[in-house]
Formats: C-alpha cells, sequence, structure tokens
C-alpha cells in the first residue's frame, strides 16, 4: 500500500492506494499538534496495513517527526517528506524559496500535471491562498483568511454572536443572526474568489487559463462563484502521487 498524506494546519487528508495509480481511499483527521505518536497510532492503526511507501506533504513542522516515528516503528519504514533534494518539476520564483509551503508546491504540481503547464489553483483551507503558474514554474502567491479562519475570528471577537455551521444561507439578505453570519461568510468569501480570479486575469492578460480550486471548502464556495473553475477535491494527494513517481529511485525495494 501507498500513503499520500498532506498534513495542514485544520485537517490531515490521508489517501491511500492499493495499484500505486489510483487512490483507493481518502480518510481525513482533524489535526492535533499535541498528540503523540501513540495517540495518533491508535487512529492510524485501523486503516493502515501492509504500508510500503509514504509520501508527506506537511505544513505543521510540530507533526513530522511524530509522523516520521511512527511509520518507522509501525513498518520499518521512513516517510519522504516534501523538501529540498525532492523533485518536482516545479520552479519557484520567489524571494525567498524556502518560505514556499509544500501544499502549494504539490497542488501546483498536480495542477501543470493534468490541467496544464500554466494554471492558477485555489485552496481553500485553514487560508485560502492562490498561486500562479506558468509554464511549470510558481510565479505568484495570494494568501488571506479561510472560511474557518474567519468565521472562527469572527464568533470569538463579537459577544453576542452565536457559533453556526458553515453552510450555505437560505437567502443573501438573511432575516435571523444566523443566516446573516452565513451569508457574510459564504457569498462573501465567494465575491472575494469572483473578484480576485477578474483580478488576476486581467492583470496577466490571460483570461483562457485554467483556474482550479481545491481544498475543504470547495464544494461548499463553487455553487455560488460567477467565474468558472475547475473542482479537484483531491489535487494534493494526486500531486503527491506525481511526485512518488518522480522520486522512486528514493525508496528502498
Amino acid at each position: 500500500m501507498l500513503a499520500l498524506i498532506d498534513i495542514g494546519n485544520t485537517t490531515i487528508a490521508i489517501g491511500l492506494s492499493q495499484d500505486e495509480i489510483t487512490l483507493s481511499k481518502v480518510v481525513r483527521l482533524n489535526t492535533e499538534k499535541n498528540k503523540s505518536t501513540d495517540e495518533y497510532a491508535i487512529t492510524l492503526d485501523g486503516f493502515l496495513h501492509q504500508v510500503r511507501a509514504v509520501v508527506i506533504s506537511s505544513v505543521v513542522p510540530e507533526l513530522n517527526d511524530v509522523f516520521r516515528e511512527y511509520f518507522l516503528s509501525r513498518f520499518g519504514i521512513t516517510p519522504l517528506f516534501l523538501g529540498v533534494g525532492i523533485k518536482t518539476g516545479i520552479k519557484i520564483n520567489s524571494d525567498n524559496p524556502r518560505e514556499v509551503g509544500s501544499d502549494l508546491i504539490t497542488n501546483a504540481v498536480a495542477a501543470t500535471a493534468f490541467y496544464g503547464k500554466s494554471a492558477v489553483v485555489i485552496d481553500l483551507g485553514t487560508a485560502t491562498t492562490f498561486t500562479y503558474i506558468d509554464q511549470l514554474t510558481i510565479k505568484g502567491v495570494i494568501i488571506t483568511a479561510g472560511l474557518t479562519t474567519s468565521k472562527n475570528a469572527l464568533i470569538n471577537k463579537t459577544s453576542l454572536l452565536p457559533q453556526i455551521e458553515l453552510e450555505s444561507p437560505q437567502k443573501l439578505l438573511g432575516t435571523n443572526t444566523a443566516d446573516c453570519i452565513k451569508s457574510g461568510l459564504i457569498f462573501g468569501h465567494a465575491s472575494m474568489i469572483d473578484g480576485m480570479i477578474k483580478r488576476i486575469k486581467r492583470q496577466l492578460d490571460r483570461f483562457d487559463i485554467p483556474v482550479v480550486l481545491t481544498g475543504g471548502h470547495s464544494r461548499l464556495i463553487a455553487p455560488h462563484l460567477e467565474e468558472a473553475v475547475l473542482i479537484d477535491e483531491t489535487l494534493i494527494l494526486k500531486g503527491l502521487f506525481v511526485i512518488y513517481d518522480r522520486n522512486r529511485d528514493k525508496f528502498t525495494k
């Protein structure tokens, strides 16, 4: 079994492949930075069996040793973490390339492998990010607060607003507090994304560039967008597939 793992600030996505070609299962866990290897093992042991290779994209350094220790002790293998020395096929045009998150790079790998050598990737996670890739080179990124981050900031800083579920409101102009908040968050985020897409295309003077929407909230936001997007919820796991294939020499047989 091949395990492809995306360790994000809010959730951990684990893709499993029996044939090393297609995803047979995807498991999502809440990210808990203070859990030990033994605590994670209780959950991971339930669905990880006979793992022979692991590729990990992580933006949570606190958990890197936890997962490394788990796979070493459980299966006797060392995970391949995306970082220096890993072949991705993606160049980075940045003032400080080391600042570019592994999630952005992995998304770029997948987008250029499946949608074209140039693309814009919008990832709706803890942060909402816009990554512009041109001819296999990351040329620029925009980072803003994600939906859950925005919701928590609003609720936690406002005494009288209630906790709500992130879901589409019944109408644009709310007539109760919950729907008012939902409208602001969902329609507000969708409008921001539409506006950013228009600005990016206008600045690049490229109106036919594919725009790929991914991340945990992509299905929630997509129906409210006016701009055309491609939805790929497992984009980052597909990117890890490609990275695994490009780095097979690093895995012992």
